[in-house]
């Protein structure tokens, strides 16, 4: 089989993602690589950094060696100074996004991989955004993704994603809850070759609702799913309480954990894992891998930006491509 190609969107460009690219280009891969972004702002970048970086065309597509970048040049709107948020250029963010899509969807790409955007600047340049995740389902068109973390040993699941705290409890439905699950057993069997996925169920409230005198949403939405779905040969494990539940399967080990909403399970994940951790969306036509971390506007040309989690994530993506060519 041919080797995978990748394509890397270099993200908000004030930010570390072409920072991160071009630390990319230190390291031999078993892909073809391609970075989507402004060759331009990636050379400044390079110079800056002191890293020299021979850029090649992204028509041949050869493996990735060091000392070498292949880029599909995109265009910014204004001039890049690293640190400082510039609203012209959100469209150019977004721009990023839309071709690796493109490619993702025509089999140009094999997979993409994204590094940090920042949403702030996208919505005050009139653009509705509330994340990687969201965007891309709905760009390609899919009614419900899921997003999973994943690093220090740990797969970590949402089952909402960015929503205020007071919104959690009405967003979780039967009829959601039931997507996800399903969704994140396919994925994990089809996308890591994980045959008969084990799945540990957090509850919503302190201590699983206890019985609930502490919420209702266990009894009446949480456990009747996971009961339907075992009923089909789902692996399900819970309602668990969610403050024990990582200590329980350091024990009793998962494939992976659905947390109800983004701070129940992510602040575990990310203490175990920070700067090697993953971000992978599941649900979608094709692999989209990211870093777990944010655009660190504060690092941007400084050097100190670490690219372990971008290794990370196309190590990642680099798997869940096998295990597709494989399924």
């Amino acid at each position: 089989m041919p080797l995978p190609v990748i394509a890397i969107t270099a993200g908000e460009p004030a930010g570390i993602g072409p920072d991160l690219a071009i630390a990319l280009s230190r390291h031999d891969l078993p892909a073809r690589v391609v970075v989507l972004g402004d060759r331009d702002v990636l050379g400044e970048r390079a110079r800056r950094l002191g890293i020299a970086v021979a850029f090649l065309p992204d028509d041949a597509l050869p493996p990735q060696r060091a000392g070498t970048l292949c880029v599909r040049h995109i265009p910014v709107a204004a001039p890049v100074t690293p640190g400082r948020l510039d609203a012209r250029n959100a469209a150019h963010v977004l721009a990023l996004l839309d071709a690796a899509l493109a490619g993702c969807r025509d089999g140009r790409y094999d997979a993409m991989v994204t590094a940090p955007v920042h949403k702030g600047v996208i919505n005050d340049a009139g653009i509705p955004f509330t994340g990687h995740t969201e965007y891309l389902a709905a760009a390609s068109g899919t009614a419900r993704v899921v997003m999973m973390l994943a690093g220090g040993g740990l797969r970590v699941a949402l089952a909402t994603t960015h929503l205020p705290l007071r919104a959690v409890a009405d967003a979780i439905t039967r009829e959601r809850l039931t997507d996800v699950l399903r969704i994140l057993a396919r994925d994990l069997a089809g996308r890591f070759g994980i045959a008969a996925p084990r799945i540990a169920v957090a509850g919503l409230n302190p201590h699983a609702g206890e019985s609930g005198h502490l919420g209702r949403e266990e009894i009446d939405v949480i456990e009747p799913v996971l009961g339907q779905l075992r009923a089909t040969g789902m692996n399900l494990v819970g309602p668990l309480p969610a403050d024990t539940l990582f200590a329980r399967i350091r024990e009793d080990p998962v494939d992976a954990v659905l947390a109800m909403y983004h701070d129940q399970g992510l602040p575990v994940l990310k203490y175990a894992s920070f700067g090697a951790g993953v971000n992978i969306t599941l649900g979608l036509p094709f692999v989209r891998t990211s870093v777990d971390h944010g655009t660190a506007l504060d690092l941007a040309g400084s050097g100190r930006a670490d690219v372990g989690s971008l290794l990370a994530a196309i190590d990642t993506a680099l798997t869940m491509v096998g295990a597709g060519r494989a399924a």
